[in-house]
């Protein structure tokens, strides 16, 4: 089983809330996590909410999990 960290949506059309999950990669974008790692906001404005657990982030990718291009952006990963 091929594990990836990627966001999943979570708020209305116009409203970009995202969440940080670990799960299958031929699982659909929207379907169920295997974790839950925190929460990316992008309000009006610039302002921009993030609630993510780094420790298991780390925990996961150690275990193997890739990360997806929109994670890599939101976390801020130089690779």
């Amino acid at each position: 089983m091929a594990l990836v960290i990627r966001l999943s949506n979570a708020g209305r059309r116009g409203e970009r809330k995202y969440k940080l999950v670990v799960c299958e990669k031929r699982s659909r974008r929207d379907g169920r996590p295997v974790e839950l790692l925190g929460y990316y906001e992008k309000r009006v404005g610039n302002v921009i909410t993030k609630d993510i657990n780094m420790e298991k982030v780390q925990e996961w990718m150690k275990k193997g999990a890739l990360l997806s291009v929109g994670a890599k952006k939101v976390l801020d990963v130089q690779n």
